[in-house]
């Protein structure tokens, strides 16, 4: 029987917060608090995983594993909350301009929304 990609979901997502908990429990970088940190990882690495590579996909994804570093940065005390936050929307601001490159595919689902004259433009 064969996998589908969204019932993944639900068993890497306990994986990644059974793994956070135990580095927390363990004492390993006991400033950071990995349930988070690999919650943010996982959900950016699930994007691509599920959702492919596309105009949705190249922002969600990077956006949430660059959160993940800057969070590890900012619980250790490197980066203070007032410098990680504009890191974030000017980053967002850069994936935003990359998904509007034309090499980027639109999502199927965006696709099958626009109807008629209108998909030929899209594509």
């Amino acid at each position: 029987m064969k996998a589908n990609k969204k019932t993944l979901i639900i068993p890497i997502l306990l994986i990644t917060v059974g793994i956070g908990w135990l580095l927390t429990n363990l004492g390993v970088a006991p400033r950071i608090n990995w349930v988070w940190t690999l919650g943010l990882a996982m959900i950016g690495l699930l994007t691509f995983a599920i959702g492919g590579f596309d105009k949705v996909t190249v922002v969600i994804g990077p956006l949430f594993i660059i959160a993940s570093c800057l969070s590890i940065l900012r619980q250790t005390n490197r980066l203070n909350l007032d410098i990680e936050i504009p890191i974030l929307v000017t980053i967002s601001g850069i994936l935003l301009l990359i998904s509007q490159a034309a090499k980027v595919p639109i999502h199927d689902w965006i696709i099958q929304e626009v109807t008629g004259s209108d998909r030929d433009k899209l594509k």
